[in-house]
């Protein structure tokens, strides 16, 4: 099947590109995240650390918290409220101290990982694995990194292994977004490359944990270096149009994408390439290529991962019901898949069934506390606004604090996640902050549109227009996007562009965020009303 068919300071790049947040990434590629930190208790072979090992994040007082061992899931999602109930009372400088709690409500039990792509944050990324089919055909990643740390116990100079084992590690972290497993995954690549220096396996390992922690520059790099070996490496040009993606390059990426098809064709080039052309606003075209893709998918994981990419495409338009279908299938041939869960509890409440969605939601979050879905149920409880609400929604927004002082800890780049959630639920200035420090790295649609809302919000409008207008102007269909642009022209005297701006957004998408469509149908109300 061949899916082929018919661009340091607070200025736009003139003639450069933007680019978007690919949620087809190689394996590990998490939207939103990038780290650096060893566990505190050594493992008994470097690098190896399982399931049942504990996570230790330092403390503002420079202790160090370990998780518990062996924590049930009603104790982890103990913790996670324990998080939340500190969150009312810790100010920014203790932030550290809570997210040693979110790592333990993040570790305590069996650790996995995933990603999500496109609403915002992090990412979880919610790409396809890089793992061997073998490994990932188990069903268990966790039994499968037992299974590796027993053998490699055995046989240390097993290079191969500790490359899997790596890439394991990133899978963990990908499928239930805990970025403490991420220095362990850096270890056993590592220790793979001093067995054998320059193993193919190893390096395509290095271009995923990159990715994961959004060093979307060494994931290229690393991709290349594969390439340049074997060009034929499926996962190194998967990496490689997700790092140019991610970097804004989105005519490279095409040209990737084209050249990722005529090698090396099967569906992570597919969803890649779906990805890109909705990223230029051809949605027909991304959503025929996921079709075909589907029909073509074999494994869970590519069902669960093509069927979520779907109901995205049909969410970004609107469609809620062909949505919630799609996130139905991912979840039917993966109950825990998150990108997919949370989709569906999103789509819940932007379609009515609000009491729904909240819950699913709640569920969702008491199990994985991460940095999008805990902004979404902060928001949710805002929209309801039932007393009690407001303080609920409070501790959503400290937990996203916590994730993001975690994900540093561990050698993540959380800028994009800082920017996205301060602005509208934390330190403004902060956001601000972060936002220019991710656009200096590269120039995305979403880094484009994060920024022109942070400038927005701390009341500099002249200069977000630019960034508000960078983030639409490649077509890319973003209900999100379109309300920033419409905020900001009307905050800049362009009452005319506004109103289209605002009615477009809500068109496209009309629940497309519990508050900000809320506040564009007001803002577009008070438009009308003074014409």
């Amino acid at each position: 099947m061949t899916p082929g068919t018919n661009d340091s300071e607070d200025r736009p790049a003139e003639g450069g590109e933007t680019g978007g947040e690919s949620s087809a990434g190689s394996s590990g590629l998490v939207a939103p995240t990038r780290r650096s930190r060893t566990s505190t208790r050594p493992a008994p072979l470097e690098g190896i650390a399982g399931p049942e090992s504990k996570a230790a994040v330092s403390t503002p007082e420079g202790k160090s918290v370990d998780a518990p061992e062996d924590a049930s899931a009603d104790e982890r999602v103990t913790a996670v409220r324990r998080v939340a109930a500190a969150g009312r009372r810790w100010h920014i400088g203790q932030l550290t101290g809570l997210a040693a709690l979110l790592a333990v409500a993040l570790t305590g039990g069996s650790i996995a990982y995933g990603a999500i792509r496109d609403g915002g944050t992090t990412a979880v990324a919610d790409a396809p694995s890089a793992l061997s089919p073998a490994l990932l055909n188990s069903g268990n990643i966790d039994a499968s990194i037992l299974s590796l740390q027993a053998h490699l116990k055995a046989q240390p100079r097993d290079f191969g292994s500790w490359a899997s084992l790596g890439l394991a590690y990133v899978e963990q972290a990908r499928t239930k977004g805990d970025p403490s497993r991420y220095p362990q995954a850096d270890k056993a690549l590592k220790r793979s490359l001093d067995v054998k220096p320059g193993n193919e396996q190893a390096i395509t390992g290095q271009a995923a944990l990159a990715a994961a922690r959004h060093d979307f520059k060494d994931a290229l790099n690393y991709a290349d270096q594969v390439l340049e070996e074997n060009s034929y490496s499926q996962n190194a040009l998967s990496s490689r149009i997700d790092a140019l993606v991610e970097l804004g390059r989105y005519a490279d990426a095409s040209k990737a994408a084209d050249t990722a098809d005529s090698r090396r064709p099967g569906i992570p080039v597919f969803t890649r390439y779906a990805y890109v052309h909705e990223l230029r606003g051809d949605v027909k075209t991304a959503r025929r290529v996921l079709e075909q893709a589907l029909g073509t998918a074999s494994t869970k994981g590519d069902i669960s991962y093509v069927a979520f990419q779907l109901g995205q495409l049909a969410w970004n338009q609107g469609d809620y019901k062909t949505a919630v279908s799609n996130y139905a299938r991912a979840l039917a041939a993966d109950d825990n898949y998150l990108p997919a869960l949370e989709g569906r509890a999103r789509a819940e409440y932007a379609s009515g069934d609000k009491a729904t969605g909240l819950r699913d939601m709640e569920q969702l979050v008491a199990r994985y506390p991460l940095p999008q879905p805990l902004v979404e149920l902060g928001e949710m409880y805002e929209d309801r606004g039932a007393e009690g609400d407001r303080a609920k929604a409070r501790d959503q927004y400290a937990l996203v604090d916590a994730w993001i002082a975690l994900a540093r800890a561990n050698g993540v780049n959380a800028d994009l996640d800082t920017a996205l959630a301060a602005a509208d639920h934390g330190d403004r200035a902060a956001a601000l902050r972060a936002a220019r420090a991710e656009w200096a790295r590269r120039h995305t649609v979403h880094t484009a549109d994060a920024l022109a809302w942070a400038l927005h919000v701390n009341g500099k409008d002249a200069q977000a227009l630019p960034y508000a207008r960078q983030a639409t102007a490649t077509g890319y269909r973003n209900a999100s996007f379109l309300y920033h642009r419409g905020m900001i022209e009307r905050a800049t005297g362009r009452a005319s562009d506004a109103r289209g701006s605002l009615k477009a957004a809500l068109e496209l998408n009309p629940g497309f965020s519990p508050l900000g469509a809320r506040e564009a149908r007001k803002a577009l109300e008070d438009l009308e009303a003074a014409k």
